[in-house]
């Protein structure tokens, strides 16, 4: 059965390091699509490169899947550049789209994940506990435009005090999974592209499996 695979950035670089990541996404995106559909396999790649490479070679040995990247812009994208450009334009990057893929097959968060985390300052709140402190974080309309730093810095800020300790990437994996996608959707315009891009792209291959088992 075909599927739809989202190699995503970050996880650590062992299996036990990126089990609790793509758990995370798994539950994410099945509130993003919904009950009625499947949900993606999810891939934590680990690090930036790795998940470059690994959705590279996905599109050759999954000729019959979706494959799809999805990993941090890093830094603000130019109004207007398309996400291929803006990588293969980034220092540290400068990878060429393959030409196995189109334009719509790489979507970039946000700077870092945690700008969509804090996207949602409830769930936060429930994660940490009363120690939290959400005036700490960012109050921008559009989160995207916050630099990754200064999410950061928010973070620590917010989370200092709590039981749980400083925010850390053990604990992005696990919230990643409680946010309310509608919330990072709002604050976070990309987000918006890529959740409707994932839902067709979802909707049309289960189309194609009922198809083939008809």
């Amino acid at each position: 059965m075909s599927q739809v695979i989202v190699y995503v950035e970050g996880g650590g670089d062992t299996r036990g390091l990126q089990a609790p990541l793509r758990e995370g996404f798994h539950k994410f995106f099945r509130k993003v699509l919904g009950d009625s559909l499947p949900r993606p396999k999810v891939v934590a790649c680990g690090g930036r490169q790795r998940a470059f490479d690994d959705f590279v070679q996905g599109l050759k040995s999954n000729p019959g899947a979706d494959c799809v990247l999805l990993v941090d812009s890093e830094e603000a994208v130019v109004s207007g550049r398309a996400n291929w450009e803006h990588v293969r334009q980034r220092r540290g990057d400068h990878w060429t789209r393959p030409s196995e893929a189109d334009e719509t097959q790489l979507h970039l968060m946000v700077q870092a994940m945690e700008t969509w985390l804090v996207a949602d300052p409830e769930a936060l709140s429930g994660y940490y506990g009363k120690d939290f402190r959400p005036a700490a974080l960012p109050r921008a309309t559009d989160l995207e435009t916050v630099p990754k730093l200064d999410v950061y810095r928010a973070l620590a800020n917010a989370t200092g005090a709590t039981k749980k300790g400083v925010y850390g990437k053990a604990h992005g994996f696990e919230l990643i999974g409680r946010i309310d996608w509608r919330k990072v959707q709002h604050r976070c315009p990309r987000a918006g592209e890529f959740f409707d891009a994932l839902t067709l792209r979802v909707r049309a291959m289960n189309v194609v499996n009922i198809a083939c088992r008809s």
